[in-house]
Protein backbone atom coordinates (compact mmCIF):
# COMPACT_ATOMS: atom_id res chain seq x y z
CA UNK A 1 0.00 0.00 0.00
CA UNK A 2 1.39 3.53 -1.31
CA UNK A 3 1.21 5.68 2.08
CA UNK A 4 3.89 7.92 1.05
CA UNK A 5 1.41 11.04 0.09
CA UNK A 6 3.90 11.75 -2.60
CA UNK A 7 1.03 14.59 -3.82
CA UNK A 8 2.05 16.17 -0.71
CA UNK A 9 -1.27 15.62 1.83
CA UNK A 10 -0.01 14.74 5.46
CA UNK A 11 0.68 10.87 5.54
CA UNK A 12 -1.71 8.25 6.76
CA UNK A 13 1.23 5.81 8.03
CA UNK A 14 4.45 6.12 9.93
CA UNK A 15 7.01 6.01 6.84
CA UNK A 16 9.19 9.28 7.72
CA UNK A 17 12.12 8.33 9.20
CA UNK A 18 14.57 10.66 11.17
CA UNK A 19 18.36 10.22 12.53
CA UNK A 20 20.20 11.91 14.52
CA UNK A 21 23.87 10.57 15.76
CA UNK A 22 24.13 10.76 19.09
CA UNK A 23 26.61 13.25 20.88
CA UNK A 24 28.18 13.17 17.02
CA UNK A 25 31.57 15.08 17.41
CA UNK A 26 32.27 14.26 21.10
CA UNK A 27 31.19 10.84 20.05
CA UNK A 28 33.67 10.36 17.12
CA UNK A 29 36.92 12.02 19.49
CA UNK A 30 35.98 9.43 22.07
CA UNK A 31 35.99 6.60 19.73
CA UNK A 32 39.41 8.00 18.23
CA UNK A 33 41.00 8.64 21.70
CA UNK A 34 40.98 5.61 23.81
CA UNK A 35 41.62 7.89 26.68
CA UNK A 36 38.60 10.06 26.70
CA UNK A 37 36.17 7.11 26.68
CA UNK A 38 34.18 7.61 29.59
CA UNK A 39 35.08 11.06 30.11
CA UNK A 40 34.02 14.64 29.69
CA UNK A 41 34.60 15.50 26.03
CA UNK A 42 33.88 19.16 24.56
CA UNK A 43 34.17 20.47 21.10
CA UNK A 44 34.04 23.36 20.15
CA UNK A 45 35.80 27.08 20.32
CA UNK A 46 38.56 26.68 22.77
CA UNK A 47 39.40 30.42 22.58
CA UNK A 48 38.22 33.35 25.11
CA UNK A 49 35.45 33.35 22.68
CA UNK A 50 34.57 29.98 21.54
CA UNK A 51 31.34 28.43 21.79
CA UNK A 52 30.46 24.98 22.50
CA UNK A 53 29.93 22.67 19.12
CA UNK A 54 28.82 19.31 20.74
CA UNK A 55 29.10 17.99 24.42
CA UNK A 56 29.56 14.30 25.26
CA UNK A 57 26.69 13.14 27.45
CA UNK A 58 29.50 12.58 30.27
CA UNK A 59 30.07 16.56 29.80
CA UNK A 60 25.94 17.30 29.70
CA UNK A 61 25.47 15.94 33.52
CA UNK A 62 27.58 18.62 34.64
CA UNK A 63 24.92 21.54 32.83
CA UNK A 64 27.13 21.52 29.43
CA UNK A 65 25.24 22.27 26.07
CA UNK A 66 25.44 23.20 22.55
CA UNK A 67 26.21 26.70 21.98
CA UNK A 68 27.17 27.16 25.92
CA UNK A 69 29.93 29.67 25.78
CA UNK A 70 33.50 27.79 26.12
CA UNK A 71 34.06 29.84 29.25
CA UNK A 72 30.93 28.99 31.13
CA UNK A 73 31.57 24.95 30.30
CA UNK A 74 35.34 25.33 31.66
CA UNK A 75 33.72 26.93 34.96
CA UNK A 76 30.94 24.02 34.75
CA UNK A 77 33.27 21.27 34.13
CA UNK A 78 37.12 22.62 33.98
CA UNK A 79 38.14 18.67 34.18
CA UNK A 80 36.57 18.27 30.63
CA UNK A 81 38.64 17.53 27.65
CA UNK A 82 38.42 20.53 25.32
CA UNK A 83 39.02 20.19 21.55
CA UNK A 84 39.29 22.25 18.96
CA UNK A 85 37.13 19.74 16.38
CA UNK A 86 38.47 17.92 13.36
CA UNK A 87 35.75 18.09 9.91
CA UNK A 88 37.87 15.60 8.04
CA UNK A 89 37.59 12.57 10.73
CA UNK A 90 33.59 13.91 10.79
CA UNK A 91 32.62 13.72 7.34
CA UNK A 92 34.28 10.49 7.14
CA UNK A 93 32.33 9.48 9.68
CA UNK A 94 28.80 11.17 8.02
CA UNK A 95 29.75 9.85 4.59
CA UNK A 96 29.61 6.49 5.97
CA UNK A 97 26.60 6.87 7.56
CA UNK A 98 24.70 8.36 4.65
CA UNK A 99 25.71 5.48 2.81
CA UNK A 100 23.55 2.85 4.81
CA UNK A 101 20.73 5.71 4.51
CA UNK A 102 20.77 5.38 0.97
CA UNK A 103 21.35 1.61 1.56
CA UNK A 104 17.33 1.73 3.13
CA UNK A 105 15.75 4.32 0.46
CA UNK A 106 16.16 6.47 -2.44
CA UNK A 107 15.29 9.22 -0.85
CA UNK A 108 17.60 10.40 2.01
CA UNK A 109 17.38 14.19 2.67
CA UNK A 110 20.65 14.85 5.02
CA UNK A 111 20.15 17.61 7.60
CA UNK A 112 23.74 18.40 8.29
CA UNK A 113 26.60 15.69 8.68
CA UNK A 114 24.62 14.14 12.02
CA UNK A 115 21.89 14.07 10.79
CA UNK A 116 19.08 13.00 7.97
CA UNK A 117 15.26 12.08 7.00
CA UNK A 118 14.59 8.80 5.18
CA UNK A 119 11.45 8.48 3.15
CA UNK A 120 10.52 4.45 3.93
CA UNK A 121 7.26 5.21 1.43
CA UNK A 122 10.09 6.01 -1.55
CA UNK A 123 8.31 5.00 -5.16
CA UNK A 124 9.87 1.33 -5.34
CA UNK A 125 9.85 0.56 -1.92
CA UNK A 126 8.47 -2.35 -0.22
CA UNK A 127 9.14 -1.87 3.56
CA UNK A 128 6.53 -3.38 6.32
CA UNK A 129 5.62 -0.13 7.71
CA UNK A 130 3.76 -1.61 10.64
CA UNK A 131 4.55 -0.96 13.88
CA UNK A 132 6.27 -4.38 14.42
CA UNK A 133 8.29 -3.51 11.27
CA UNK A 134 9.00 -0.36 11.55
CA UNK A 135 10.69 -1.56 15.04
CA UNK A 136 13.00 -4.26 13.12
CA UNK A 137 14.25 -1.58 10.61
CA UNK A 138 15.16 1.18 13.22
CA UNK A 139 16.91 -1.97 15.07
CA UNK A 140 18.84 -3.21 11.64
CA UNK A 141 19.72 0.84 10.95
CA UNK A 142 20.89 1.84 14.46
CA UNK A 143 22.98 -1.40 13.64
CA UNK A 144 24.44 -0.80 10.66
CA UNK A 145 25.39 2.44 11.32
CA UNK A 146 27.43 1.13 14.81
CA UNK A 147 29.38 -1.24 12.42
CA UNK A 148 29.95 1.34 9.66
CA UNK A 149 31.04 4.11 12.12
CA UNK A 150 33.18 1.89 14.10
CA UNK A 151 31.04 2.32 16.94
CA UNK A 152 29.07 5.31 16.89
CA UNK A 153 25.53 5.46 18.21
CA UNK A 154 22.15 6.90 16.78
CA UNK A 155 18.73 7.73 17.95
CA UNK A 156 16.08 7.41 15.40
CA UNK A 157 12.47 8.31 15.46
CA UNK A 158 9.69 7.19 13.24
CA UNK A 159 6.20 8.91 12.22
CA UNK A 160 3.95 10.23 9.71
CA UNK A 161 5.51 13.56 9.72
CA UNK A 162 8.77 15.47 9.56
CA UNK A 163 8.20 17.38 12.64
CA UNK A 164 7.33 14.57 14.78
CA UNK A 165 9.60 11.93 13.88
CA UNK A 166 12.45 14.42 14.62
CA UNK A 167 10.42 14.62 17.70
CA UNK A 168 10.55 11.24 18.33
CA UNK A 169 14.52 10.78 18.13
CA UNK A 170 15.33 13.69 20.33
CA UNK A 171 12.76 11.72 22.70
CA UNK A 172 14.54 8.34 21.81
CA UNK A 173 18.43 9.39 22.86
CA UNK A 174 20.73 8.71 23.43
CA UNK A 175 20.88 5.45 21.41
CA UNK A 176 17.15 4.95 21.50
CA UNK A 177 14.22 4.76 19.09
CA UNK A 178 10.70 6.28 18.81
CA UNK A 179 8.06 5.22 16.78
CA UNK A 180 4.70 7.49 17.22
CA UNK A 181 1.65 5.72 15.63
CA UNK A 182 -0.21 7.93 13.79
CA UNK A 183 -3.38 9.42 15.31
CA UNK A 184 -1.39 10.03 18.01
CA UNK A 185 0.71 13.12 17.16
CA UNK A 186 -1.09 15.75 19.01
CA UNK A 187 -1.52 13.21 22.47
CA UNK A 188 2.59 13.45 22.35
CA UNK A 189 2.91 17.17 21.37
CA UNK A 190 0.38 18.53 24.05
CA UNK A 191 2.28 18.11 27.45
CA UNK A 192 5.63 19.40 25.73
CA UNK A 193 7.37 23.16 25.97
CA UNK A 194 6.70 24.97 23.53
CA UNK A 195 10.34 25.06 22.47
CA UNK A 196 9.95 21.27 21.34
CA UNK A 197 8.97 22.20 17.81
CA UNK A 198 11.93 23.16 15.79
CA UNK A 199 12.47 26.73 14.90
CA UNK A 200 11.27 27.70 18.07
CA UNK A 201 14.43 29.05 19.98
CA UNK A 202 15.53 30.93 22.44
CA UNK A 203 14.34 34.29 20.69
CA UNK A 204 10.91 32.77 19.64
CA UNK A 205 10.67 31.04 22.97
CA UNK A 206 10.55 34.79 24.95
CA UNK A 207 8.43 36.20 22.46
CA UNK A 208 5.81 33.62 22.93
CA UNK A 209 6.35 33.78 26.50
CA UNK A 210 5.10 37.53 26.52
CA UNK A 211 1.56 36.48 25.40
CA UNK A 212 1.29 33.76 27.82
CA UNK A 213 2.49 30.71 26.01
CA UNK A 214 5.31 28.00 27.21
CA UNK A 215 3.53 25.16 26.07
CA UNK A 216 2.05 23.03 23.00
CA UNK A 217 -1.04 22.88 24.61
CA UNK A 218 -1.19 26.33 25.48
CA UNK A 219 0.11 27.86 22.01
CA UNK A 220 -3.28 25.84 20.71
CA UNK A 221 -5.54 28.09 22.20
CA UNK A 222 -3.69 31.55 20.27
CA UNK A 223 -5.06 32.12 17.10
CA UNK A 224 -3.01 32.31 14.17
CA UNK A 225 -3.54 36.43 13.85
CA UNK A 226 -2.15 36.54 17.16
CA UNK A 227 0.98 34.33 15.98
CA UNK A 228 1.69 36.33 13.35
CA UNK A 229 0.90 39.94 14.99
CA UNK A 230 3.51 37.92 17.48
CA UNK A 231 6.07 36.16 15.38
CA UNK A 232 5.71 37.94 11.66
CA UNK A 233 3.50 35.69 8.96
CA UNK A 234 5.62 32.74 7.66
CA UNK A 235 6.69 31.76 11.14
CA UNK A 236 3.51 32.75 12.86
CA UNK A 237 1.32 30.65 10.10
CA UNK A 238 3.86 27.95 9.82
CA UNK A 239 3.89 27.46 13.90
CA UNK A 240 0.26 27.52 14.17
CA UNK A 241 0.08 24.49 11.65
CA UNK A 242 2.78 22.84 13.54
CA UNK A 243 1.06 22.98 16.85
CA UNK A 244 -1.48 21.46 15.37
CA UNK A 245 0.41 18.50 14.21
CA UNK A 246 0.24 19.16 10.76
CA UNK A 247 2.99 18.85 8.40
CA UNK A 248 3.00 17.79 4.70
CA UNK A 249 7.03 18.49 3.76
CA UNK A 250 8.07 15.61 1.50
CA UNK A 251 11.54 14.22 2.11
CA UNK A 252 13.16 15.65 -0.87
CA UNK A 253 16.88 13.88 -1.65
CA UNK A 254 18.32 16.83 -3.74
CA UNK A 255 16.62 20.96 -2.98
CA UNK A 256 15.17 22.35 -6.11
CA UNK A 257 16.72 25.53 -4.65
CA UNK A 258 20.12 25.12 -3.53
CA UNK A 259 21.22 28.64 -3.27
CA UNK A 260 19.76 32.48 -3.20
CA UNK A 261 22.02 34.82 -4.51
CA UNK A 262 21.74 38.63 -6.00
CA UNK A 263 24.63 40.35 -7.89
CA UNK A 264 24.45 43.54 -9.86
CA UNK A 265 26.81 44.56 -12.70
CA UNK A 266 27.93 48.36 -12.99
CA UNK A 267 28.54 50.74 -15.82
CA UNK A 268 31.27 52.04 -14.33
CA UNK A 269 34.17 49.78 -12.13
CA UNK A 270 33.43 51.03 -8.66
CA UNK A 271 36.58 51.67 -6.16
CA UNK A 272 34.95 53.19 -3.05
CA UNK A 273 34.91 51.00 -0.38
CA UNK A 274 32.42 52.44 1.33
CA UNK A 275 29.76 51.82 -1.62
CA UNK A 276 30.85 48.73 -2.15
CA UNK A 277 30.23 47.74 1.97
CA UNK A 278 26.91 49.37 1.27
CA UNK A 279 26.45 47.30 -1.91
CA UNK A 280 27.02 44.29 -0.05
CA UNK A 281 24.38 45.44 3.10
CA UNK A 282 21.68 45.73 0.09
CA UNK A 283 22.07 42.29 -0.81
CA UNK A 284 22.40 40.46 2.02
CA UNK A 285 19.20 41.83 3.04
CA UNK A 286 17.28 41.08 -0.13
CA UNK A 287 19.13 37.51 0.02
CA UNK A 288 17.45 37.19 3.60
CA UNK A 289 14.44 38.27 2.32
CA UNK A 290 14.33 35.59 -0.34
CA UNK A 291 15.13 33.21 2.48
CA UNK A 292 12.27 34.29 4.57
CA UNK A 293 9.97 34.14 2.02
CA UNK A 294 10.88 30.48 1.54
CA UNK A 295 10.98 29.64 5.39
CA UNK A 296 15.07 28.37 4.49
CA UNK A 297 17.98 29.77 6.34
CA UNK A 298 21.40 28.75 4.99
CA UNK A 299 24.90 27.76 6.38
CA UNK A 300 27.70 29.19 3.57
CA UNK A 301 27.84 32.76 2.45
CA UNK A 302 29.47 33.90 -0.53
CA UNK A 303 31.07 36.94 -2.31
CA UNK A 304 31.50 36.95 -5.77
CA UNK A 305 33.21 39.90 -7.50
CA UNK A 306 34.57 40.28 -10.91
CA UNK A 307 37.29 43.11 -11.22
CA UNK A 308 37.78 45.79 -13.92
CA UNK A 309 40.24 43.15 -15.38
CA UNK A 310 36.74 40.96 -15.53
CA UNK A 311 38.68 38.39 -13.47
CA UNK A 312 35.95 36.98 -11.33
CA UNK A 313 37.10 35.84 -7.94
CA UNK A 314 34.55 34.68 -5.16
CA UNK A 315 35.17 33.74 -1.48
CA UNK A 316 32.96 31.43 0.80
CA UNK A 317 32.36 30.63 4.63
CA UNK A 318 30.36 28.29 6.20
CA UNK A 319 28.24 29.45 9.76
CA UNK A 320 28.42 27.03 12.48
CA UNK A 321 24.59 26.55 12.12
CA UNK A 322 21.87 27.97 9.47
CA UNK A 323 20.94 31.45 9.26
CA UNK A 324 18.43 34.11 7.30
CA UNK A 325 19.84 37.45 9.87
CA UNK A 326 20.77 39.99 7.09
CA UNK A 327 23.04 41.24 9.93
CA UNK A 328 24.87 37.91 10.51
CA UNK A 329 25.30 37.32 6.52
CA UNK A 330 26.12 40.74 5.93
CA UNK A 331 29.01 40.93 8.56
CA UNK A 332 30.37 37.52 6.40
CA UNK A 333 29.93 38.91 2.94
CA UNK A 334 31.94 42.06 3.98
CA UNK A 335 34.80 40.44 5.66
CA UNK A 336 34.64 38.37 2.87
CA UNK A 337 35.09 41.19 0.53
CA UNK A 338 37.42 42.30 2.34
CA UNK A 339 40.01 39.65 1.15
CA UNK A 340 39.58 40.23 -2.78
CA UNK A 341 41.90 43.25 -3.96
CA UNK A 342 39.32 45.70 -5.08
CA UNK A 343 41.36 48.60 -5.71
CA UNK A 344 41.79 48.49 -8.96
CA UNK A 345 37.95 48.69 -9.82
CA UNK A 346 34.74 46.43 -9.28
CA UNK A 347 32.38 45.96 -12.12
CA UNK A 348 29.94 43.09 -10.69
CA UNK A 349 29.55 42.05 -7.04
CA UNK A 350 26.73 39.57 -5.93
CA UNK A 351 26.39 38.04 -2.57
CA UNK A 352 24.50 34.16 -2.47
CA UNK A 353 23.76 32.01 0.32
CA UNK A 354 23.71 28.04 0.21
CA UNK A 355 23.61 24.56 2.30
CA UNK A 356 19.88 25.54 2.57
CA UNK A 357 17.38 24.07 5.32
CA UNK A 358 14.01 24.20 5.98
CA UNK A 359 14.67 25.56 9.87
CA UNK A 360 17.45 28.03 11.41
CA UNK A 361 18.78 25.82 14.74
CA UNK A 362 17.97 27.33 17.72
CA UNK A 363 17.53 30.67 17.07
CA UNK A 364 21.14 31.03 17.63
CA UNK A 365 21.55 33.89 15.40
CA UNK A 366 17.96 35.23 16.29
CA UNK A 367 19.19 38.93 17.79
CA UNK A 368 21.30 40.95 15.99
CA UNK A 369 23.17 41.77 19.42
CA UNK A 370 24.07 38.30 19.59
CA UNK A 371 26.28 38.63 16.14
CA UNK A 372 28.64 40.87 17.55
CA UNK A 373 30.49 38.33 19.65
CA UNK A 374 32.36 36.32 16.54
CA UNK A 375 33.98 35.13 14.60
CA UNK A 376 31.20 32.88 13.39
CA UNK A 377 32.81 31.58 10.39
CA UNK A 378 35.85 30.04 8.39
CA UNK A 379 36.94 29.97 4.80
CA UNK A 380 36.39 27.00 2.79
CA UNK A 381 39.17 25.05 2.31
CA UNK A 382 40.56 25.08 -1.20
CA UNK A 383 43.44 25.90 -3.48
CA UNK A 384 45.25 28.66 -2.36
CA UNK A 385 43.31 28.82 1.29
CA UNK A 386 44.56 28.46 4.25
CA UNK A 387 43.32 25.68 6.94
CA UNK A 388 42.29 27.38 10.28
CA UNK A 389 44.83 27.04 12.68
CA UNK A 390 44.99 28.11 16.22
CA UNK A 391 48.47 29.20 18.29
CA UNK A 392 51.35 27.57 17.78
CA UNK A 393 49.52 25.52 14.87
CA UNK A 394 48.47 22.79 17.10
CA UNK A 395 45.49 23.12 18.37
CA UNK A 396 43.52 20.81 20.54
CA UNK A 397 42.53 17.45 19.18
CA UNK A 398 44.11 17.15 15.90
CA UNK A 399 45.84 14.13 15.28
CA UNK A 400 49.81 14.53 14.74
CA UNK A 401 52.51 12.06 14.10
CA UNK A 402 55.95 12.06 15.05
CA UNK A 403 58.60 10.60 13.29
CA UNK A 404 60.02 8.32 16.56
CA UNK A 405 56.69 7.83 18.72
CA UNK A 406 54.17 7.26 15.34
CA UNK A 407 50.57 8.48 15.17
CA UNK A 408 48.97 10.45 18.25
CA UNK A 409 46.75 13.71 18.63
CA UNK A 410 47.63 17.34 20.82
CA UNK A 411 46.60 17.15 24.21
CA UNK A 412 47.39 21.03 24.27
CA UNK A 413 49.98 23.62 23.03
CA UNK A 414 51.56 26.98 24.33
CA UNK A 415 54.97 28.66 25.32
CA UNK A 416 56.42 27.19 22.49
CA UNK A 417 55.82 23.61 23.70
CA UNK A 418 53.29 20.58 22.11
CA UNK A 419 52.37 18.05 24.52
CA UNK A 420 50.67 14.53 22.65
CA UNK A 421 48.92 11.73 23.52
CA UNK A 422 50.34 8.42 21.21
CA UNK A 423 47.33 6.74 20.86
CA UNK A 424 45.00 5.73 17.76
CA UNK A 425 41.36 4.00 18.29
CA UNK A 426 43.31 0.90 17.46
CA UNK A 427 45.95 0.73 20.26
CA UNK A 428 43.86 1.92 23.55
CA UNK A 429 45.09 4.27 26.01
CA UNK A 430 48.84 5.99 25.04
CA UNK A 431 51.26 7.51 26.75
CA UNK A 432 52.13 11.40 26.97
CA UNK A 433 54.93 12.85 25.49
CA UNK A 434 55.36 17.02 25.51
CA UNK A 435 58.26 18.33 22.41
CA UNK A 436 59.33 22.07 20.98
CA UNK A 437 56.55 23.54 19.12
CA UNK A 438 58.96 23.40 16.18
CA UNK A 439 60.39 19.56 16.85
CA UNK A 440 61.48 18.36 13.05
CA UNK A 441 59.82 15.38 13.61
CA UNK A 442 56.58 16.71 14.69
CA UNK A 443 53.76 16.33 11.76
CA UNK A 444 50.06 17.03 11.43
CA UNK A 445 48.38 13.43 10.37
CA UNK A 446 45.78 13.84 7.64
CA UNK A 447 42.59 11.94 7.85
CA UNK A 448 41.95 10.33 3.98
CA UNK A 449 38.81 10.92 3.18
CA UNK A 450 37.24 8.42 0.86
CA UNK A 451 35.94 8.24 -2.48
CA UNK A 452 32.25 10.54 -2.38
CA UNK A 453 31.10 9.47 -6.00
CA UNK A 454 28.56 7.09 -5.01
CA UNK A 455 27.60 9.28 -1.76
CA UNK A 456 27.49 12.57 -4.20
CA UNK A 457 25.03 10.31 -6.69
CA UNK A 458 22.48 10.04 -3.95
CA UNK A 459 22.72 13.23 -1.67
CA UNK A 460 22.60 16.60 -2.55
CA UNK A 461 26.39 18.09 -2.79
CA UNK A 462 26.13 21.27 -0.37
CA UNK A 463 25.34 18.59 2.23
CA UNK A 464 28.93 17.16 2.01
CA UNK A 465 30.92 20.26 2.22
CA UNK A 466 29.27 22.78 4.51
CA UNK A 467 30.14 21.89 8.02
CA UNK A 468 33.71 23.40 8.14
CA UNK A 469 34.74 23.78 12.00
CA UNK A 470 35.88 26.95 13.07
CA UNK A 471 38.43 27.14 15.66
CA UNK A 472 36.82 29.71 17.76
CA UNK A 473 32.73 29.38 17.35
CA UNK A 474 30.70 26.27 16.31
CA UNK A 475 27.06 25.91 16.99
Amino acid sequence: MDDGSHDGGVRATASILHLDLDAFFAAVEQRDKPSLRGRPVIVGGVGGRGVVATASYEARVFGVRSAMSTAEARSRCPHAAFLSGRFDAYRVASLAVMGELCALSPLVEPLSLDEAYVDLAAPGLDLDVSPAGLDAVASRLKESVHQATNGLTASVGIASSKLVAKIASELGKPDGAVIVTPGTEQELLVPMQVNVIPGVGPATAERLRRIGVHTVEQLLHVSAGELVRALGQAHGTGLFELARARDDRPVVSQRATKSVSVEDTFENDLVDPVLLAAIVDRHARSVCERLVKHRLSGRTVTVKVRRHDFSTHTRSATLAGPTDRPVLVSRIARRLLGEVDTSGGVRLLGVGVSGLSDWIQDDLFAEEEDAADEPLAVPESGPGTARPRHGSGYPPGIDVEHDEHGPGWVWGAGLGRVTVRFETAETGPGPVRTFAADDPGLHRREISVPDEALVEAALADEVLTVDVLPDEVLS
